[in-house]
């Protein structure tokens, strides 16, 4: 990667930087957008619906509007337009799942070192053992994700001719969803958790596709993957995984591929130094703090085991995805 010319102001920055992330944190844990979007208020008279201390708000809500999320005139607060469309519950696009999300994964990280020395994984939860609140806030962050980015990447993704498709680790399903959709003919099954599955089959009878997508609970290590596919779909799964975890689950996923069948792995890739881009290698320090062995992988890594559990033709399909993320095809062989 490029060397950055820091200075000491951006570097107290950086360091600080997590006053803002926390505001943000508390102020969706408040609702205060949700809040503010519907009905503009003083701090005093919010403060008296939601029990909280009135100068304690008044500051937060300050450290808001001094972000741009909140406008103050006259003691007077309210949402911004963009606050509104991405921060109030009653918007469509709420990303507020994924930020709880996020603040749910803050205590881990604040152990980093420990984690960097040990090289274990802080104790934390997974999602399918946590609280209600955490895991509503993990599935449901996944599936705002997802439904922003799947209507830009299916339409680029020719699945034409293909008939079944395996969304493995699919959680809500928002992919198998919205490849059903792109292609009237074809049908999926989504493999999963059994604790995703209500979630699921809520998502899939949202869009009416009942009939042409099936749950299939199970864990991808220790359990098979009944049926036979010609499109596997692997969304950010490999990365829970170290290398040997990686090759049984692909292996799995190959197998279940019929001769001629499609694989598609979209990961956060590093590139091959494994020094950028940055938010991967930032993540993968938080599969450190979460998992036994996962980690970000460079695209030359996730390319090898491709083609170790039998994949050709491997490539990195041509998208410009947020966050470092790429897609990775590869071609089952013949048999």
């Amino acid at each position: 990667m490029e060397e950055k010319n820091w200075n000491p102001a951006d570097l107290l920055q950086l360091s600080g930087g997590y006053w803002s992330t926390c505001a943000l944190h508390a102020g969706v844990k408040l609702d205060v957008f949700t809040r503010l979007a519907g009905e503009p208020r003083p701090a005093g008279e919010l403060a008296g619906e939601i029990n909280a201390d009135a100068r304690g708000l008044a500051m937060l809500l300050d450290a808001l509007a001094s972000l741009g999320l909140l406008a103050k005139e006259q003691g007077i607060y309210r949402a911004t337009p963009f606050a509104e469309q991405f921060l109030s519950k009653d918007s469509p696009q709420y990303l507020g799942h994924i930020i709880l999300h996020h603040h749910h994964l803050m205590e881990s990280w604040a152990h980093l070192d420990q984690a960097v020395t040990s090289g274990t994984p802080i104790s934390r939860r997974v999602s399918h053992e946590a609280g209600e609140e955490e895991r509503e806030s993990f599935e449901m962050g996944m599936f705002n994700l997802a439904m922003m980015l799947a209507p830009k990447i299916v339409p680029n993704i020719d699945l034409s001719g293909r008939r079944r498709l395996l969304d493995l680790g699919g959680g809500p399903g928002t992919y198998a969803i919205h490849f059903c959709l792109q292609n009237p003919r074809l049908t999926a099954v989504i493999y999963d958790l059994p604790t995703t599955r209500p979630f699921a089959e809520k998502t899939i009878a949202r869009f009416g596709l009942a009939d042409r997508i099936a749950f299939q609970p199970g864990d991808f290590i220790t359990d098979s993957i009944e049926g036979s596919f010609d499109v596997a779909w692997l969304s950010h799964i490999l990365h829970s995984e170290g290398p040997e975890g990686c090759a049984v689950l692909l292996s799995k996923a190959i197998a279940s591929l019929e001769p001629g069948g499609l694989i598609l792995i979209q990961e956060f890739i590093l590139n091959d130094a494994k020094d950028g881009p940055v938010f991967p290698a930032l993540f993968s320090m938080n599969m450190l703090l979460g998992t036994p062995r996962g980690q970000a992988y460079g695209e030359k890594e996730i390319t090898e085991m491709l083609k170790a559990a039998g994949a050709k033709e491997v490539r990195r399909l041509p998208m410009d995805l947020p966050n470092g993320a790429g897609i990775i095809a590869g071609v089952v062989a013949e048999k």
